[in-house]
């Protein structure tokens, strides 16, 4: 991504602040075990901001001051140090290639951030976020506070910055959705990988070796999350991920996995049987799971709220499993009751971008938000039947179905990013017949 599109990112969050100052720190480096560390992955709302990838970094937004309103706070050039761990831009590097109007030395940070939050009214920063950087910034605070005696003016007033910051991230730009569609081809890519290598006998770590390859051969090196791969009962499990056990012939497989591709998210489900071959009874769930994801994905459009294709699923949903003699009665009582709930656990979606569920308020006050283009959702109905559910017939038992795609709202309507991976059964069979 350009360092423009990083500047006006700054400007749009610039012009929300009414002066003050905003303090955005990026991650650490987080230990593994003894000295091995886990991949570094920068600060979403940092990120956002800088574009900057490197850890012990802080950025520094001060609307209208004079010397340049954008500082980085980042590591020093050190050749020694950059023989064991990697090359570093440095404050020069920040200044040249990342668009800061000042940087300095990030060991400096403690000396000159008081000066910059003097005669601010207003400190923008995510309180919670990082726990031990709180007590810096709080730190800073109170040194001003001793010398309010001699006319310093201390910050009244602290504000959420994710209150303005998320609600930018929420409407994607075109540069974001270039890198997201990106994303979402590798992705479904991988997923079609996967059914065509799938074969009874192997293991879900196998099917999930296939989907990070093909993750890393596109250059997405790190998956968005550790991927689920769930064969049989495992399907009914949500966030199963253990990914160990043996494929058996006659079962379904549930993938849910997505790349992450410059600290963009792709998020993917299919579900498909194991053997290339739907039997009749996981047919019929699937067929209900793939209607009522239809109908979500029809109520995604500009000027429905946030809710609606929740509401649109669960009516299939509900419809289906009455249709098939699961549940019993009359289908508005029983969408009111939720009967369906201990088959369907979970909401139809979630927003997405640079983190999984990404930010962005899903209420405005007491009512539902409505859909604006740029925003980014998925859509991800399932049916879950674990073993020994009540009143349930043996034949339905530890069949999980979910299926999902990631849903652009664009002016007219909406776009499916992660139309790559078939999803009839029609299809699904074909392709895994083929391979």
């Amino acid at each position: 991504m350009s360092p423009k599109e990083f500047a006006a990112r700054r400007r749009a969050l610039m012009q929300q602040m009414d002066g003050g100052i905003a303090i955005v720190p990026t991650n650490p480096h987080h230990l593994r075990n003894r000295d091995t560390e886990f991949p570094f992955r920068p600060d979403s709302d940092f990120q956002y901001l800088t574009g900057f990838a490197e850890p012990e970094a802080v950025a520094v937004l001060i609307p209208g001051r004079p010397q340049g309103e954008y500082i980085l706070f980042c590591r020093e050039r050190d050749p020694a140090k950059e023989t064991w761990t990697g090359r570093r831009a440095g404050p020069e590097g920040a200044r040249e290639h990342f668009g800061a109007d000042d940087a300095f030395p990030i060991a400096d940070l403690d000396d000159i951030m008081p000066g910059l939050l003097e005669n601010r009214g207003k400190v923008f920063y995510s309180l919670g976020a990082h726990g031990e950087f709180d007590q810096r910034v709080l730190g800073w605070v109170n040194s001003l506070r001793s010398k309010s005696r001699a006319g310093v003016h201390v910050p009244s007033e602290f504000v959420d910055l994710g209150h303005l910051l998320h609600d930018l991230r929420l409407f994607k730009s075109a540069a974001e959705m270039k890198v997201m569609r990106r994303a979402a081809d590798i992705s479904a890519a991988a997923h079609c990988r996967a059914m065509r290598v799938c074969r009874p006998g192997m293991w879900e770590y196998q099917i999930e070796a296939e989907l990070r390859h093909e993750f890393i051969r596109e250059g997405a090196r790190l998956p968005a999350y550790e991927p689920i791969v769930g064969g049989g009962a495992n399907g009914c499990i949500l966030h199963y991920v253990e990914n160990n056990a043996r494929l058996n012939d006659g079962e379904l497989l549930l993938i849910d996995a997505g790349c992450e591709l410059d600290c963009y998210a792709a998020d993917i489900t299919r579900t498909f049987p194991i053997n290339g071959r739907f039997s009749p009874e996981q047919k019929a769930l699937y067929e209900i799971v793939l209607d009522a994801q239809y109908a979500a994905i029809d109520k995604v459009r500009p000027g429905n709220h946030w809710n609606e294709p929740h509401e649109a699923a669960v009516e299939v949903l509900t419809a289906g499993l009455l249709r098939l003699g699961i549940l019993k009665g009359e289908l508005k009582q029983l969408i009111e009751e939720g009967a369906y709930r201990p088959m369907y656990m979970h909401r139809t979606g979630h927003w997405l971008g640079m983190d999984v569920h990404d930010v962005g308020e899903y209420k405005l006050g007491d009512a539902w938000r409505v859909f604006e283009p740029g925003m980014v959702t998925t859509v991800e109905p399932g049916l879950y039947i674990a073993a020994g559910t009540p009143g349930v017939a043996k034949k339905w038992w530890n069949i999980g179905i979910r299926i999902e795609d990631n849903v652009l709202v664009t002016r007219r309507g909406h776009e499916i990013t992660t139309g790559g991976v078939p999803k009839t059964v029609a299809d699904i069979e074909a392709l895994m017949a083929a391979a």
